[in-house]
């Protein structure tokens, strides 16, 4: 019952909230409540505040004793929203596929079912020694990646 309750609540801050989105919620046995949420243009102190606060006061202690803890999406875990792949349109990011192959390039387009990743790889000349640098692009299924982590440049 306390997972239903909880979800409806994070509905209702998405709901007003609206450039935020949930990413993960689980329970623990001990009713400790760790939600993870991303946002369209980032999340800030205050964006967990606030759904913290949406979840907390509209649940009653004297009915479950919980802890909640509502935290942002961090920079090196996997993307697993489509809103996650919008927001990260002109990253780098490495691909890994369910086939086991990896591809690293820029998502240049994001689209319903797929997203496009550009990249510029040196291959051997056609004619003569040497390697001659060409760019490639594939469009990639949602269904056909296995997990995709945004590269972090310093």
């Amino acid at each position: 019952m306390l997972k239903e309750r909880v979800k409806a609540l994070l509905e209702e801050a998405f709901e007003e909230y609206n450039s935020l989105f949930l990413i993960d919620m689980t329970i623990k046995g001990n009713n400790e409540i760790v939600v993870i949420i991303d946002g369209d243009e980032g999340v800030t102190v205050q964006d967990c505040i606030n759904v913290s606060r949406k979840v907390e006061h509209n649940l009653d202690r004297e009915e479950e004793d919980f802890s909640l803890e509502v935290m942002s999406a961090g920079a090196t875990e996997p993307l697993v929203n489509q809103r996650q792949y919008k927001k990260n349109e002109g990253r780098d990011l490495e691909v890994k596929l369910q086939d086991g192959s990896k591809i690293t390039g820029q998502l240049t387009d994001v689209a319903d079912d797929t997203v496009t990743l550009a990249w510029k790889e040196r291959v051997p000349k056609e004619v003569g020694k040497g390697k001659v640098t060409v760019e490639r692009e594939e469009v990639v299924a949602y269904d056909a990646i296995k997990q995709a982590k945004v590269k972090i440049k310093f």
